[in-house]
């Protein structure tokens, strides 16, 4: 699926895909949530690494030209331990918190979409990036994540089944 080039078809593929994970796991009790899956990662460790990201991306937008991406001292090409250690830092989360941690950083996400015109969005890279524009790296942490997230919970479901 090709990249958003507008904040109109952001918002668009935000909503869509995040309606889709939404219904995927509106259903799933938290003891399905917490089972270890693929690579020991569970459907809650799935959806609080996508709420992160979400976080991530905005302080990106915080911390504008001084931002270090993925996060502080980390490297892209450290992300497997990186992400290993998400897992271990959100834990003690159970899987309401979770559903919730989602659909607040979605909500804020769609706030600050709706607040932003083509320019901002599609202009120019975003500061401190990599060379993406912001709407860009939004898609990257909002709708993309959504989109394997749910790849990921439904394999799971039908992992599960078996």
């Amino acid at each position: 699926m090709p990249a958003a080039t507008n904040r109109a078809d952001l918002l668009a593929v935000a909503e869509k895909e995040y309606a889709k994970l939404d219904k995927v796991i509106s259903g799933i009790p938290e003891d399905l949530a917490n089972r270890a899956f693929e690579d020991g990662w569970s459907i809650r460790d799935v959806i609080l690494h996508r709420s992160h990201w979400i976080e991530l991306f905005f302080q990106w937008l915080e911390e504008g030209e001084a931002a270090e991406m993925p996060d502080h001292g980390v490297k892209w090409n450290q992300l497997k331990p990186y992400n290993a250690g998400l897992r271990e830092r959100y834990a003690d989360q159970s899987w309401p918190a979770a559903r919730t941690r989602l659909a607040d950083g979605h909500a804020r996400l769609m706030a600050y979409l709706n607040t932003q015109d083509d320019a901002a969005l599609y202009g120019g890279p975003m500061p401190g990036g990599t060379g993406w524009t912001t709407g860009r790296y939004a898609e990257a942490a909002g709708p993309s994540h959504y989109r394997s997230a749910a790849k990921f919970i439904r394999a799971c479901l039908r992992a599960a089944k078996t």
